[in-house]
């Protein structure tokens, strides 16, 4: 059964500190705790709306959850990660209000909102810079190391990717890279810190900026991981200079959901279908958010 209506971000970041203790409580109740890899379901719902990181841009989510509520029963909301950190300047405490959010459309809808982790969700395993998170909440509610553990721990019920029926696999950077392995969901066995490198921190080497944390992925890595995996496709986040490309034969996309990374692809969501086979990219639609559209 669906959950209470979420709190928007404006509403969030007029809570008392007493009310935002309350929602803690309830989100701690009612956001599920998700394995390391998520199976989408193929019925009801007819495709995902997916997005990609939006660093605390609340009003970019918003045009996206407006998508995504226009037909709630037909579509499964699924986010690529990096939910906080790097805020626009018109969403002060955008990573409270942003990540408070969404979680409460997770509680809201468990059964069809779907929070990958990426590496500014993992913090707590490889540390990023910047992390406003920290400040955000005690500018808000007050010095409290506590309120903000709450919060991160929230965001790390999440899973580390995700597979849709229709053959394709989301994540925040990359893939666990194993040259042969015979059952490939038994990757997401591995220790969180094997998979906080790889899924949150994975980079693609078409991609111009690395962080040096781990190796990129080249195209025949990715091709491997795939026939492993027997999806085709891949859909992630992490890298804004790719956003909105396809690379690697057309494999791999990168989405970001943000303005503040507008300038390199603008703020994109996708339309992947779950209903039916997903061979090219041609059957994934890309979408750009036009601010003040909604």
């Amino acid at each position: 059964m669906p959950g209470r209506e979420p709190l928007s971000p404006s509403e969030i970041l007029e809570l008392s500190t007493e009310e935002a203790d309350a929602l803690l409580d309830r989100l701690e109740r009612e956001v599920p705790v998700s394995p390391p890899l998520v199976a989408l379901p193929a019925r009801p719902f007819s495709e995902a709306l997916v997005f990609g990181d939006t660093h605390g841009d609340w009003r970019s989510t918003q045009r996206v959850v407006v998508r995504f509520r226009a037909s709630v029963d037909d579509r499964i909301l699924l986010g690529l990660g990096d939910y906080v950190d790097r805020a626009p300047d018109d969403c002060e405490q955008g990573s409270v209000a942003n990540a408070l959010y969404l979680l409460g459309l997770v509680a809201r809808y468990p059964d069809r909102v779907v929070l990958v982790k990426g590496n500014h969700e993992l913090n707590r395993w490889v540390g990023v810079l910047p992390h406003d998170l920290p400040e955000e909440v005690d500018l808000l509610w007050g010095p409290d190391d506590n309120r903000y553990e709450r919060i991160a721990s929230l965001l790390e019920r999440g899973p580390y990717a995700a597979v849709s029926p229709s053959g394709v696999y989301f994540a925040h950077g990359g893939f666990p890279k194993v040259a042969h392995v015979k059952e490939w969901k038994s990757l997401f066995a591995a220790s969180d810190e094997d998979l906080t490198l790889d899924v949150g921190w994975g980079e693609c080497g078409a991609s111009r900026a690395h962080h040096g944390v781990v190796q990129p992925f080249e195209e025949a890595d990715l091709v491997r991981f795939l026939q492993q995996s027997g999806t085709r496709l891949f859909v992630r986040g992490h890298d804004p200079d790719l956003a909105g490309r396809w690379v690697f034969g057309h494999r791999c996309l990168t989405l970001h959901t943000s303005r503040t990374y507008e300038r390199f692809g603008g703020v994109l969501m996708a339309r992947v279908p779950l209903d039916r086979a997903v061979e090219t990219a041609a059957e994934v639609r890309i979408e750009r958010l036009a601010p003040g559209a909604d």
